[in-house]
């Protein structure tokens, strides 16, 4: 099973398990609207049509979810690659991880579906053979030695058969392997009447009970079984689906038996013989048995009995309804847990911004007042309507944007990219393409924050201002990092940020001495060195520069381990306690190489004695 689900994937097996958790409210709903829908109908033909097409609509309904979790997925992908694709580049320029900064993950998801799918498939396997071994019993039944019936039982045959207008080739046989009549095959069925029924029934019951299996003959519905087996094996985890099954082999089984009272008459005696074949019940599930389906339930239907079915039908109807209400709530609060829509994506449904467009105003709109300049974190709020009598693709043109696609213009629109922006930008210069002026807007670039930056003598180009925008990097953090003496530059300051670096980490670094370059403040930073390992390696009498503390913490060198050498009486510089820590020399070591009775052992010595393995066991030789 993994080895198929590694062909899968993996933005197929989240539509896939998407598909999967929105049928459990689809399938209630469905089930739902079937059950009221049953309940106000009295025809069992009705309610049997009415089964089937819920069923069927069960089925459609996982596969359009599923091709709606891809349009959905390809949806996202179109827009994160529209819009923030100039957003990522710095951030991989500069060797650096952005792990859940600008696009948060449905961290259940991305693990319990792909798990829901295996055992999604590990169910439709486990059913498939289920349905498999059916169809071999069925086919076994067919190969087994029977004999044909007597004539005056197959002149009743043909007789019912010419009856009921059926006009194709169907084989009637006595079986002493199967207790009750049945019908088994698709293209060429074969009836089969066990010797009991033959015996034990009279004529009168035995031409009833014949005349319902030709009328599954003359409906199909064995191909309608098969429709449902196939169903039950592919949604095998829903109650409502074997519910409905149930049902719908229940109302097949009273058409018929409408069926066969209606060509034959006598409903009392075919009541009678329901009754009996209750006794002799054994028949393959994919075959078509007449005593298939609840005796009490279709003996009252044939006799006519309605005591309780008014307060019945109230029931299922009133059900039905609080059933399909409740699988709509809980689709539409699925629904937003599984496609959430957040503010860019919003923004970007073209239909919901054509539709507030034309929505007409009660009043007409006051004046416009002249707008306040807008401060470094605000975006503009620019006006839809066209500039000067220009149409927006003649007032970006007017701009400088030339030559642009209808996708690129759609974009532009969608993101509210207006004339004014671009020529604030150009005025800068910066001069990005469609795509760059997509990206800053996205990330909420003002003209602003671009001089503010340029202010503190940063002068970064568009991959650089949307890096350092995507990462919440304001003039005012960049103020901090200035005051303690860091000059970073445009990739420099993303990767301070990144790290999680700050002005008092910074100085309490150099409140210990060292005096630091951006890279080797990024490179103590990765490797999680405080100012208090700086300040407790100090005060054992070393003094590492910020190269050599990375590579102490690098090697796990730690204070303790120090003492225990200056301990063991070495005099120790860093070098020599970094080369210790590499070739594993260790307190216990030194122990082991005095009981050997070594004297004036030099720290030099001590690591070549480790490095050649003088003192370990050799073992036999």
């Amino acid at each position: 099973m993994t080895t198929l689900t590694n062909w899968i994937s993996p933005g197929t097996m989240q539509s896939l398990g998407w598909a999967l958790v929105h049928f459990l409210w689809q399938g209630t709903a469905l089930a739902a609207l079937a059950a009221a829908a049953m309940a106000v109908c009295r025809r069992p033909s009705v309610r049997y049509l009415i089964g089937v097409g819920a069923l069927g609509l069960m089925l459609l309904g996982p596969a359009a979810t599923f091709f709606y979790a891809q349009q959905h997925a390809s949806s996202v992908e179109f827009a994160k690659s529209s819009s923030l694709t100039a957003a990522d580049r710095p951030i991989a320029r500069g060797n650096t991880a952005v792990s859940g900064a600008t696009q948060p993950r449905n961290i259940w998801s991305l693990n319990a579906l792909p798990w829901l799918v295996k055992l999604w498939l590990v169910g439709v396997a486990l059913f498939s053979l289920r349905s498999a071994g059916g169809f071999v019993l069925v086919e076994r039944q067919r190969r087994r030695a029977s004999s044909v019936v007597k004539d005056w039982v197959l002149e009743t045959c043909y007789s019912l058969q010419d009856q009921l207008g059926i006009h194709r080739a169907i084989q009637y046989c006595e079986s002493v392997y199967l207790q009750t009549p049945a019908v088994i095959g698709w293209f060429r069925p074969i009836v089969f009447l066990p010797a009991s029924a033959l015996t034990g029934l009279s004529e009168e019951q035995l031409r009833l009970v014949i005349a319902h299996e030709l009328a599954h003959i003359r409906r199909f519905d064995a191909f309608v079984n098969v429709f449902q087996v196939c169903a039950e094996t592919l949604l095998f985890y829903h109650p409502a689906v074997w519910w409905l099954n149930r049902r719908i082999r229940a109302e097949r089984e009273h058409c018929c038996d409408e069926t066969a009272v209606a060509l034959c008459g006598n409903a009392v005696e075919y009541a009678r013989a329901l009754t009996l074949m209750e006794e002799w019940r054994s028949a393959p599930v994919l075959a078509m048995a007449a005593n298939r389906g609840p005796l009490s339930e279709r003996i009252v239907h044939l006799l006519g009995l309605s005591a309780g079915r008014g307060n019945g039908r109230k029931l299922g109807f009133g059900g039905g309804v609080l059933f399909f209400a409740s699988a709509l709530l809980a689709g539409n609060a699925l629904l937003a847990v599984a496609y959430p829509k957040p503010a860019v994506l919003a923004s970007m449904n073209p239909i919901r911004t054509l539709m507030q467009r034309a929505v007409p105003q009660a009043q007409p709109a006051p004046r416009p007042t002249p707008a306040a300049k807008p401060s470094a974190g605000q975006l503009p709020q620019h006006s839809d309507q066209p500039v000067n009598g220009q149409s927006y693709i003649e007032a970006m043109t007017a701009a400088g944007l030339t030559n642009l696609t209808a996708d690129q213009l759609i974009a532009l629109k969608i993101q509210d990219i207006t004339p004014e922006y671009v020529r604030e930008m150009h005025d800068l210069g910066l001069h990005p393409g469609a795509e760059g002026f997509v990206g800053m807007r996205v990330q909420g670039v003002t003209p602003d924050y671009v001089k503010e930056l340029r202010s503190l003598g940063f002068n970064p180009d568009v991959d650089q201002i949307v890096g350092m925008k995507v990462q919440g990097i304001t003039p005012e953090y960049i103020r901090e990092l200035q005051s303690v003496g860091l000059k970073p530059d445009g990739n420099q300051v993303v990767g301070l940020k990144v790290q999680g670096v700050t002005a008092a980490y910074i100085k309490g670094l150099q409140e210990q001495g060292l005096s630091l370059s951006v890279e080797e403040v990024i490179g103590m930073r990765v490797q999680d060195v405080t100012p208090e390992y700086v300040h407790d390696i100090r005060a054992l009498g070393l003094s590492p520069t910020a190269e050599q503390i990375v590579g102490m913490k690098v090697q796990d060198v730690t204070p303790q381990y120090i003492k225990a050498l200056q301990s063991a009486g070495f005099k120790l510089d860093v070098d020599k306690v970094i080369g210790a820590k590499v070739q594993g020399v260790t307190p216990e070591f030194i122990d082991a190489a005095r009981k050997h009775g070594f004297q004036n052992l030099t720290l030099d010595k001590l690591i070549q004695l480790k490095h050649l393995g003088i003192l370990e066991n050799q073992g036999d030789i």
